[in-house]
């Protein structure tokens, strides 16, 4: 019978692409951003099957659920091979409305914006904000 594989957290993490890099992954387990069955893990913890996890990149929550640990890294088209995404639709509309938010644009050569200006682009912001 063969052995389970055992990979560490964050590994698998950047082998199914939710980080960049391991050492990002590394950092947001010291943070306690990364959780399995809504316990905070350190980045040595070895994940298994049907684990849930949970990945908190502000201001959204992301969930999965672990079908089968990933060593090495993963193209993003088999990454559901190893993933569930359990993340709720609230959260998810959450991601969509942060990337529609006001940029700040100005003219390329028309300067710093007067006071008047910046008032204006501030109580633009904050309407927008509200939603």
């Amino acid at each position: 019978m063969p052995e389970k594989a055992h990979v560490r957290i964050d590994k698998f993490l950047w082998a199914v692409r939710l980080y960049k890099t391991r050492g990002l992954a590394s950092d947001a387990c010291r943070m306690g951003r990364i959780m399995i069955n809504d316990i905070a893990v350190k980045p040595s913890r070895l994940v298994e099957e049907n684990e849930i996890l949970t990945v908190r990149k502000p201001p959204i929550s992301f969930s999965y659920r672990i079908i089968k640990p990933a060593e090495n890294r993963q193209p993003a088209k088999l990454v559901p091979d190893y993933l569930d995404d359990l993340t709720p639709e609230n959260e998810k509309a959450r991601l969509e409305v942060k990337h529609f938010s006001p940029s700040g644009f100005r003219e390329r050569g028309s300067g710093r914006p007067t006071k008047k200006e910046r008032r204006k682009i501030d109580r633009l912001k904050e309407g927008f904000n509200q939603w």
